[in-house]
């Protein structure tokens, strides 16, 4: 997963208004599940949309 994943998302909108773009992909690449899920909470992301993102993180796993 990269940042061509959610380009022009909801999720990264939400996520450049706290400042935390950066820390997200951060916790993507090291797939630090439960920082992306806390950051996307702290952005105001809806339930169904985290669990989507988590779930697209497992789907790609050992893909990058």
């Amino acid at each position: 997963m990269d940042e061509n994943d959610f380009e022009g998302t909801l999720v990264l909108e939400k996520l450049a208004e706290i400042g935390k773009v950066d820390a997200f992909f951060e916790a993507i690449d090291s797939d630090d599940f439960d920082r992306a899920k806390a950051l996307m909470r702290k952005a105001k992301l809806d339930s169904e949309t985290i669990a989507m993102v988590l779930k697209k993180m497992g789907d790609a796993d050992g893909e990058h």
